[in-house]
């Protein structure tokens, strides 16, 4: 029962325990507030048989407050059972979610979007709350103690005002359950639509620049009007359905206080129950009908809220990356061996693909885009993990290490450069972060970072905005470059640094680079062949498959493809307008 709750509602252990706590503790305070209507039956019973007795006042006083007492300690135990462990579960359940997605490889973020991503952290995270600390209880409570009730009065009381009384509720959740597949449908429709306009929304913010550029603007927000639109007929026809459903099973609740006062009637009438009994059962319909259109319309946003418990569970229960945390490496020489890759789509990008990227060596990846350099870099980090053969370090095999223990060997260098909202010491820190801030001025020098930095008001203390938005291309690029250096791990990753900048800056960072990747395991994916003229060796990946391999002089005599992008890019520099 534990684990089918948590899997359900995404819950811990201790929070699937904590909900039955929850269920357990409302179920006893809905039947504690039935007790007062026992001790008014009792006292109104012995009213009317002869008069209330002196002996019998204290009694009933003693036991109103007994109750009285009662109540008040039940619905503490229920308040510490459903809002605090709610609460307590909820932060949990962001914690594991935060190390879950720390966990998962990176191929499974390839398929969400961060719009997605953000939903199921916050907003996910948010509905599952209150269904826990509100829906959930109250509902399973409020059927408990309403079966507890149905089954004593059956058995001390007239069974046909029971049936009378009970019969609406059973039918009322069946139309609720009968239509439960059809509202899913419809909040997992709503869910898409909501994610889609979050996508636009973060889209536009993120390319505002170029939108205005082109004079795309209108066109933008055209579509992003459709898209809300499109969220507000959805959610539109999700309230009308559930309210469809709902008001329903009401009418049908409603109907039982006139079954039971015409069943009632008549069997006052024939003299079979007595006036008590007939207010008793009239005054439990007035007490029990209310709370249970709530505890319907509980039930319909839990069947609701299943759409978020399901988005949870997907990532909770995604494959994690793991492995073991000790490190059995002799040297860093990286080996491919007969490795073979494919996406989940079924896409083949690596086939039977060997060579050796030897310590102290420069080993570069080349060759036509979509050949499947970026995919040999991953690999070789354990961003995603091979479908065939094997790669090792130092003949460590890099698929049974932790992620994060086999990372601390490798310092990479991403062509696009993620910075973030905080001072220059704080974003290069992220390479070591224990280091102090003279070892953090140090790798930004060795990187040529001090050029620039010198000329900020602030200098290492200055706050380079979101993603870097204060500095240019290259001095963002210098930045990555400085807490590779600051890491100082013993393998270096280079995914095209110098692409994309100018002469200056790329002459600036390729001399950075070159203290950088000194007594180093170097594995660099380049397109420019002047970039790697002076590499130890040289892999030609064409079409998922090694399709030369060697050192530049080498592929030169071979006259193959190295030999033909070399002349293609010859020709292309000598280009002139």
């Amino acid at each position: 029962m534990i684990k089918k709750l948590q899997h359900k509602y995404a819950l811990s252990h201790e929070g699937a325990v904590d909900m039955i706590k929850a269920c357990i503790s409302v179920t006893i305070t809905n039947m504690s507030l039935m007790m007062t209507a026992g001790v008014l039956y009792m006292l109104i019973s012995d009213m009317l048989s002869g008069g209330l007795k002196k002996d019998r006042i204290g009694l009933y006083v003693a036991a109103s407050i007994g109750v009285l007492i009662l109540v008040a300690v039940t619905n503490f135990i229920q308040y510490n059972s459903t809002f605090l462990s709610t609460y307590k579960e909820s932060g949990v359940r962001r914690t594991t979610l935060a190390e879950t997605l720390r966990k998962l490889p990176l191929s499974y973020f390839d398929k969400k979007n961060i719009a997605d991503l953000t939903t199921n952290v916050m907003g996910d995270c948010a509905q599952i709350e209150t269904a826990s600390s509100h829906w959930i209880p109250e509902m399973i409570g409020a059927v408990i103690s309403t079966t507890l009730v149905g089954i004593s009065l059956f058995f001390f009381f007239d069974w046909r005002m029971v049936l009378a009384s009970f019969w609406v509720i059973p039918v009322a959740f069946i139309i609720i359950i009968t239509c439960s597949g059809a509202e899913k449908r419809t909040v997992k429709k709503l869910s898409g639509v909501k994610l889609d306009l979050a996508d636009g929304v973060q889209e536009c913010l993120e390319t505002v620049r170029d939108l205005r550029a082109n004079n795309a603007q209108q066109r933008y927000m055209d579509k992003l009007e459709k898209k809300i639109r499109k969220v507000e007929k959805e959610a539109l026809l999700s309230e009308l359905k559930m309210a469809v459903y709902v008001n329903s099973s009401t009418l049908i609740i409603r109907t039982g206080i006139g079954t039971t006062a015409l069943v009632g009637g008549i069997l006052f009438a024939n003299g079979e129950i007595t006036l008590l009994t007939f207010f008793m059962f009239l005054m439990l319909v007035s007490r029990l009908y209310d709370p249970m259109q709530i505890t319907l319309q509980n039930f319909a946003a839990i069947i609701a809220c299943g759409v978020q418990c399901e988005r949870l569970d997907e990532v909770l229960s995604h494959p994690q990356q793991t492995g073991k945390e000790e490190l059995n490496n002799e040297g860093y020489d990286i080996v491919f061996d007969h490795v073979g890759f494919s996406y989940e789509d079924g896409e083949q990008v690596l086939k039977e693909v060997s060579f050796v990227a030897k310590q102290n060596e420069v080993t570069a990846l080349i060759g036509p885009s979509g050949g499947g350099k970026t995919t040999v870099s991953r690999l070789a980090a354990r961003f995603w993990d091979v479908t065939k053969g094997k790669i090792t370090l130092g003949g460590m095999d890099v698929g049974k290490i932790d992620p994060e223990t086999l990372l601390s060997n490798y310092s990479i260098v991403f062509q696009d450069v993620t910075l973030f909202n905080n001072s220059i010491l704080e974003n290069i820190r992220i390479g070591k972060k224990d280091a102090t801030d003279e070892e953090v001025m140090r790798a930004a020098r060795l990187a040529n970072c001090d050029e620039f930095v010198e000329l900020l008001p602030d200098g290492y203390n200055t706050n380079i905005g979101e993603n870097g938005s204060e500095l240019s291309g290259g001095e963002r690029q210098r930045l990555s470059i400085a807490r590779a250096f600051l890491k100082d791990a013993p393998v270096i990753l280079l995914d095209e640094a110098t692409a994309s900048l100018d002469a200056e800056n790329e002459t600036a960072i390729q001399e950075a680079l070159s203290k950088l990747i000194k007594d180093k395991t170097v594995l660099i994916i380049a397109h420019r062949m002047r970039t790697i003229a002076n590499a130890d060796h040289i892999v030609v990946l064409k079409d998922g498959v090694v399709a030369e391999e060697g050192t530049p002089d080498e592929l030169s005599a071979k006259d193959g493809i190295y030999a033909h992008m070399v002349r293609q890019q010859t020709a292309a520099l000598n280009w002139s307008i």
